[in-house]
């Protein structure tokens, strides 16, 4: 609710009251809503460092429009300059928890483990990895895409939620494409939930070691 109106109160709802000065509103199917960047810099009350990042990628990316076509910044729900905008636009609550998390969004992660797993490699020092990537064979055919890639080190990292498992179609698919990845000379790690949560040093330490095969040195 915008100033100065009270904020709604229900039971399980939490109203919230905000300067319509500093707050961008858009319409979706009729409804009224703060838009992504504004939504973003309002959470910061509510979310860590961390997890600001991960929201703020999610809002940063750009989806494929369909397998191996990107889409443009227009199909994302904002920028990192529209994020960056809605933090300048008067004070913040949390200011300083977004002026440490907005450097450390990027475009490209489609999913909070994904995200986790991109500011884990950074913060072991591995190398700095590119994301959603485009994997050919050696003839320039597409094998298809992954979430995170060491190009220098043909290396690739899939993290595979539950869906990869019980879906047999899917699972399929994975099996032919790590298979084709591996005659293109690219090795693959394979991650689930159980690599990257509680902690993610699972997950580094099988990454840090296909890396150490490829040639880089810590």
């Amino acid at each position: 609710m915008f100033l100065p109106h009270r904020s709604s109160r229900a039971a399980g709802v939490r109203g919230r009251r905000f300067d319509p000065a500093f707050s961008h509103v858009t319409e979706h199917s009729g409804l009224r809503l703060t838009t992504p960047s504004t939504t973003w810099v309002h959470l910061a009350s509510e979310l860590t460092v961390d997890e600001l990042i991960m929201v703020g990628d999610a809002i940063v990316r750009v989806p494929r429009r369909r397998g191996m076509i990107h889409g443009t910044d227009a199909d994302a729900l904002a920028t990192i300059a529209e994020l960056e905008l809605a933090l300048d636009t008067g004070r913040r609550q949390g200011a300083a928890k977004l002026r440490a998390a907005l450097p450390q969004v990027r475009v490209g992660s489609a999913s909070p483990p994904e995200t986790r797993l991109r500011l884990a490699c950074q913060r072991a020092g591995l190398p700095d990895p590119e994301l959603d990537y485009d994997v050919f064979t050696l003839s320039g055919a597409p094998i298809g895409y992954t979430e995170l890639a060491f190009p220098d080190y043909r290396t690739l990292v899939e993290y595979e939620g539950d869906h990869h498992r019980v879906d047999r179609a899917q699972w399929t698919r994975d099996i032919e494409k790590h298979a084709a990845c591996f005659s293109a000379g690219w090795a693959v790690v394979r991650l689930t939930s159980a690599h990257v949560y509680p902690s993610t040093a699972p997950a580094i330490e099988l990454i840090r070691r296909d890396l150490v095969r490829g040639g880089w040195r810590p």
